[in-house]
C-alpha cells in the first residue's frame, strides 16, 4: 500500500537547490564492530546508504533522518553518545548524499523514507535486534519522520524532532511569485503542522533558543499542535541551528534518555 502524496510538482531545480545540499562521502564506516553500513534499495536502481551504531541487541533503535547539509558520516562521533544512553542509532542518508546513489528530490525523500521504514524491521530481525523503534528527525529530516509517524504511529514507540520546521510559509512565499501553478495546498502538505496534529504517540521536541534558520517558534508551535498526551519541549538556551549540541549536549541527551525510558516503561 502506498502512502505518499504526489510532491512531484515541487521537484523543480529552483526549489531543490534550496531544499537539498548533497555531499558525497566515500570513507565508509569506521573500523568498529559496533558500527556498520547498510544499503537499502529504493527503486529505479537507487540505493540509500545507512549507518548503524549499536550498543545492545535488546535496546530500542532510533531511525534517524539528518539535516539537508549532513551525511551519515557526520554522525560517527554522535552515534556512541546515543549508544551511551542505551539506544541503537540507524542513520539514513538521502539520494545523492554520502554513499547513496541517485539525485535528491522532495518526492523521492518521502518515498524513500517509507521504503527505509518498511525495510528496517526485517533488517533488525535478521541481525537479532529488538524491533522496538523510535523516529528522530533533525531539521529537514523532521519532514521524513513526521510523514512516517503520521502513517505508522501504531508501530512506533515515540517521535523526536530536533530543530524542525512547523510550516513552509517561507518556502511558499519564496516561490509563489515565480510559479503561479503551485497551489498553496501543496506547500501545506510539505509542512509538518497538519500531520503532527493527528500524531498521538509520545513526542519530544528539541529546539535552539536562538535558531536563526528555523526560529524557535516552530518548535513551540509543533509542541502546541501535537496531539500526543505525552509531549515534551526542550529549548536549549543560547543555541542556534547548528550548535545545539555544543550549547546543551547534557540536556539534549538527558532529555532523549528520559523520554525513551519513560516510553519503555509506559
Amino acid at each position: 500500500m502506498t502512502h505518499e502524496l504526489d510532491y512531484s510538482a515541487l521537484d523543480r531545480p529552483e526549489i531543490l537547490s534550496i531544499i537539498f545540499y548533497p555531499r558525497r562521502d566515500f570513507s565508509g564506516a569506521p573500523s568498529d564492530p559496533n558500527i556498520s553500513d547498510h544499503f537499502i534499495p529504493v527503486g529505479d536502481g537507487v540505493e540509500i546508504g545507512c549507518r548503524f551504531y549499536t550498543v545492545d541487541k535488546a535496546s530500542p533503535t532510533i531511525l534517524y533522518f539528518h539535516g539537508n547539509g549532513e551525511t551519515v558520516g557526520d554522525h560517527d562521533g554522535l552515534g556512541p553518545l546515543y549508544n551511551k544512553i542505551g539506544a541503537n542509532l540507524f542513520v539514513a542518508d538521502y539520494r545523492g548524499y554520502g554513499l547513496s546513489t541517485g539525485d535528491p528530490t522532495i518526492s523521492a525523500m518521502y518515498k524513500d523514507a517509507h521504503t527505509i521504514y518498511q525495510s528496517l524491521p526485517h533488517l533488525l530481525k535478521h541481525l537479532g535486534y529488538s524491533e522496538k523503534l523510535y523516529l528522530m528527525g533533525r531539521s529537514l529530516g523532521g519532514a521524513s519522520v513526521v510523514e512516517l509517524a503520521y502513517h505508522h504511529q501504531e508501530s512506533i514507540k515515540g517521535l523526536i524532532l530536533e530543530s524542525s520546521f512547523a510550516e513552509s510559509t517561507r518556502l511558499m512565499q519564496m516561490f509563489s511569485a515565480f510559479f503561479d501553478d503551485l497551489p498553496v495546498e501543496l506547500f501545506e502538505r510539505f509542512s509538518n503542522l497538519n500531520k503532527i496534529s493527528t500524531i498521538k504517540i509520545p513526542t519530544l521536541i528539541i529546539h535552539g533558543e536562538l535558531d536563526s534558520l528555523v526560529p524557535v517558534d516552530h518548535g513551540r508551535t509543533l509542541h502546541k499542535k501535537s496531539a500526543a498526551a505525552n509531549k515534551r519541549l526542550l529549548i536549549i538556551p543560547g543555541a542556534d541551528h547548528n550548535d545545539i549540541l555544543h550549547r546543551g549536549v547534557e540536556d539534549y541527551f538527558g532529555a532523549i534518555k528520559e523520554f525513551i525510558n519513560d516510553s519503555e516503561d509506559g
